[in-house]
């Protein structure tokens, strides 16, 4: 089964709170957002395998840790996700980064793909899906079940805020995936917003409304 993480971290808590507030500009709710995702990032990392290498230091040779395995990557969806790009790679610099374009139908609230760009070599590496926010859960399902049909199977997926109602569709659907989230709030409203959210993640990051 899926593990589900909620964030805990005080510095994950207090920049949400942050870019929760109405007040919160553009510049610095893209910060935010790409701290947030950074800090995320160290603690969905945390059981990453290492193995040991012998190298040798100014003094004398020694036996270090490296990540072991499986090469990275991350794949947002567009747009928000793209907010969260540039801090996962500063923890991870070498990731190489995939794009998975959905946008939401209007009337059924269905995820319609658009676009879909990813790394020759995405079935052997270890996928992180980020997107700011998890409502419905259905762009999360769709995304992830477009990089399964690809091949790849060693899939994350992480969010800033998330809705109760997605987190159910996205775990029944693929009980394979790990989930990490900044914080889980009370529930969607009739228009599939989450309450209290911070209103739609990607107007707010790139400043159209």
């Amino acid at each position: 089964m899926a593990k589900v993480m909620v964030m805990e971290h005080p510095l994950i808590q207090h920049k949400i709170g942050i870019i929760r507030r109405v007040e919160t500009g553009s510049k610095d709710f893209r910060k935010l957002v790409s701290e947030i995702a950074m800090l995320e990032c160290y603690e969905a990392t945390r059981n990453l395998e290492l193995r040991d290498v012998e190298i040798e230091t100014p003094i004398c040779k020694t036996t270090v840790k490296e990540l072991k395995g499986k090469k990275l990557a991350v794949v947002p969806i567009l747009r928000a996700g793209l907010g969260m790009v540039d801090g996962m790679l500063e923890m991870i610099p070498a990731a190489k980064v995939g794009h998975i374009g959905l946008y939401r139908d209007p009337e059924t609230a269905e995820p319609i793909e658009y676009y879909c760009k990813l790394p020759e070599d995405c079935a052997n590496r270890e996928i992180f899906v980020v997107d700011p926010m998890l409502a419905t859960g259905g762009s999360a399902v769709a995304a992830i079940q477009m990089l399964k049909d690809k091949g790849v199977r060693n899939i994350h997926f992480m969010c800033i805020i998330a809705a109760p109602e997605g987190v159910k569709v996205l775990t029944e659907a693929h009980p394979d995936v790990d989930v990490y989230i900044g914080a889980l709030d009370e529930c969607l409203n009739d228009h599939k917003y989450i309450v209290p959210g911070l209103g739609d993640a990607g107007d707010r990051i790139f400043g159209t409304k």
